[in-house]
This record gives C-alpha cells, sequence and structure tokens, in this order.
C-alpha cells in the first residue's frame, strides 16, 4: 500500500514538474522574442527561481530548452545572457534566407501533394488571424511554420532542415519587423501567402519562385530601412554594448 502511494505520488510529481519547466520557459522566450529581456542581458538561475516561485531546477531545464533553440548563450565564466543579435552576419543571413524561400517555394511546386496543400492553408489561415488580431507572436509562429510545410511539400529534407534554422534563428529579426508596422501587417503580406499557396496548388514553379523571391525582398527591404534610421541604428548600437 505505501509503494502504490508512492508510486502514485511520483506519478502525480512529474507532470507538475514539466509544467513548471514549460511555464519558465515559455514565459523568457515570449520576452526574449519580444526583446523585453534585451540582447546581452543576463539572466541569474537564482533571481529566476525567486521570480517564478520554483526551485532551481526546472529554470535550469528551462534555460537548456531556451540554449538549444540559440536564444541564450552561456558565456566561458559560466554567466548566461541573452543571445546578442549580431547584425553584421545580416546581409549573408538575407541572402541565405531568400534563396531558401525560393528554393523550397520552387520544389513545392514541383513535388507537392494534396495533403500539403492542406497543411500550408490551415497555416496561412492561423496568420491571418494573428494579422488581423495584431498577435505577434502568433504571426512569427504560424508564417514559420507555413513556410516550413512549404520545404516540407519539396521533399528535400536538407533544405527543410536548413530553412527551418533559418526562419528559427530569425525570430527576432522577424520580430523587428512587425514592429516597424506597429504590429498591424498590411493585407498584402496576408495575400502574398494566397498568392504563393495558389501557385504551388497550380504546379506553376516558375512563378512560385517570382512570389517567394519577391515576398523575400520585401521583407529584407523593409527591415533594412528601419535598421537605417535612427531608430534602428540605436538598437544596433545597444546590442554591440558590453552586458
Amino acid at each position: 500500500m505505501v509503494a502504490e502511494k508512492g508510486a502514485r505520488k511520483a506519478r502525480g510529481a512529474a507532470p507538475v514538474r514539466g509544467f513548471g519547466v514549460q511555464r519558465v520557459y515559455g514565459v523568457l522566450r515570449q520576452e526574449i522574442i519580444e526583446m523585453t529581456l534585451e540582447p546581452g542581458q543576463a539572466l541569474d538561475e537564482t533571481r529566476l527561481s525567486e521570480r517564478f516561485e520554483m526551485s532551481r531546477t526546472p529554470v535550469r531545464e528551462a534555460l537548456v530548452l531556451l540554449a538549444a533553440e540559440g536564444l541564450i548563450t552561456t558565456l566561458p565564466n559560466r554567466n548566461t545572457i541573452v543571445s546578442t543579435i549580431n547584425f553584421e552576419t545580416l546581409p549573408v543571413y538575407f541572402d541565405a534566407l531568400t534563396l531558401m524561400y525560393r528554393v523550397t517555394t520552387r520544389l513545392a511546386a514541383m513535388h507537392r501533394a494534396d495533403v500539403d496543400i492542406e497543411v500550408m492553408r490551415e497555416h496561412a489561415a492561423r496568420f491571418d488571424t494573428a494579422v488581423q488580431n495584431a498577435d505577434a507572436l502568433a504571426m512569427i509562429g504560424s508564417n514559420r511554420d507555413l513556410h516550413v510545410a512549404i520545404a516540407e511539400a519539396g521533399r528535400n529534407l536538407f533544405y527543410t532542415e536548413f530553412f527551418t534554422r533559418l526562419l528559427d534563428s530569425g525570430r527576432r529579426i522577424l520580430r523587428i519587423y512587425y514592429r516597424t508596422f506597429d504590429d498591424h501587417l498590411p493585407r498584402q503580406y496576408v495575400d502574398e501567402h494566397a498568392a504563393i499557396i495558389a501557385s504551388i496548388v497550380a504546379r506553376d514553379a516558375d512563378l512560385a519562385d517570382r512570389l517567394a523571391t519577391e515576398h523575400a525582398r520585401q521583407i529584407v527591404r523593409q527591415i533594412q530601412s528601419f535598421l537605417s534610421s535612427d531608430v534602428g541604428a540605436k538598437l544596433v548600437l545597444e546590442s554591440q554594448r558590453p552586458s
């Protein structure tokens, strides 16, 4: 009987701990992407455990998850900080991003199945709803999921993995992009997704390539325009400031 109670207690403890990890991870992830926690800002396990009113173990596990996503960095002195944004590498990042938009969308038009279209439309609908609600985090997530689904429809695992990493590593850049619109994204960007999906449905690889190219380039132009502004220049300087 005692053993049975102990087993039930053990079974009940795991979800609580798991929930704690997910709670810390979710809150910190949102704050990092929103840049409420600024690039280079220190993250102290003790202070975080006090903030979330839990032991350091779930906090530490949450930090491991965030580190795996590249959102935080552990320095040689074992201090943990919010990962900085390396604006100097943006030109080559944008080149790679634009290329992967083109390649994956072209391949999707060539190799897609009907079930792929259904998945794309589901993610596009989520993006549409997020735009209507001016929900930046939902826009970032649904946009990422849509373009990963397009890549998966192209049936090239290596392109899909690489593009997914690019999209994930650029979440804060995309957050800056949406902020330039005060999170009220013009309707044309929802329509662009619809046009890209239509070109994939039609199996028109050349049109899909052209639409994906322009879709990527307008994102790049908007971000570059922002970074050249006074506000953007200040953000770049702050990201280079020692923590």
